[in-house]
């Protein structure tokens, strides 16, 4: 008979006010059904990037600069596939990460919206984004000695740009990208300001990327070579 009278109480009041049901709001939102672009931004970007953009490791993406040159596909792909060879990993849920393309969109729009600035290159040709060749080396030493050297050390100096171990982490295309949108937020200039009044040409860059990219070697950071190994 209890049991009858339980059951008749539970009938009368439903299921949707049994105790101990979380109240509309409270519940865990599923990770892929995220949209806020600030908060995406923050959980998945801001630790190499900056929290605004600026004074991380990698690129700052709060650069008007950086984002004349880098359009939306550049990005997206960028975030979707990651740069092999570097610590920028594939994001993108097709790819082994964790956004769907919906979220990797929301990302792309809101670094736009919030730092983006149409204006602020108008009319200045800019130069490409992607190398159009493959470069000098032979002639990148010498744009390097000339707009470069003077911040970045000469070639072999503790700290300089050219330590192997430092070109393993980066790509030619986040040299490329570095030499000509700077790093205004730690003073780098861009292309433009190496050299007052003689702004880098876009066969400079390539040059420059390219002598860079070949002093890289098969084991950075190894203190020994590979017939030491052997003997020891």
């Amino acid at each position: 008979m209890r049991l009858l009278v339980v059951a008749a109480v539970l009938a009368a009041v439903g299921c949707g006010r049994l105790p101990g049901k979380p109240a509309p709001g409270p519940e865990v939102a599923r990770p892929d059904s995220i949209l806020d672009p600030v908060a995406l931004y923050g959980s998945n970007c801001a630790g190499c990037h900056g929290a605004d953009g600026t004074h991380g490791p990698a690129m700052a993406l709060a650069d008007p600069v950086y984002l004349s040159i880098a359009d939306d596909s550049v990005l997206r792909s960028t975030i979707t596939s990651g740069r092999w060879g570097t610590a920028m990993s594939a994001f993108a849920q097709k790819e082994g990460g964790t956004l769907t393309d919906e979220q990797i969109d929301s990302i792309v729009r809101g670094i736009r919206a919030r730092w983006g600035n149409a204006n602020r290159l108008a009319g200045v040709a800019t130069p490409p984004y992607a190398a159009s060749g493959q470069g000098s080396p032979e002639q990148g030493h010498a744009v390097y000695t000339t707009f470069c050297a003077s911040c970045h050390g000469r070639v072999g100096q503790p700290g300089s740009i050219t330590d192997p171990a430092y070109l393993s982490l980066i790509s030619d295309q986040g040299l490329r990208t570095i030499v000509i949108a700077g790093r205004p937020d730690f003073g780098a200039p861009d292309w433009r300001g190496n050299v007052p009044g003689k702004p880098m040409t876009d066969e400079d860059i390539t040059d420059v990327v390219a002598w860079l990219a070949s002093r890289r070697v098969q084991n950075p950071g190894q203190p020994y070579s590979a017939s030491n190994y052997a003997q020891h």
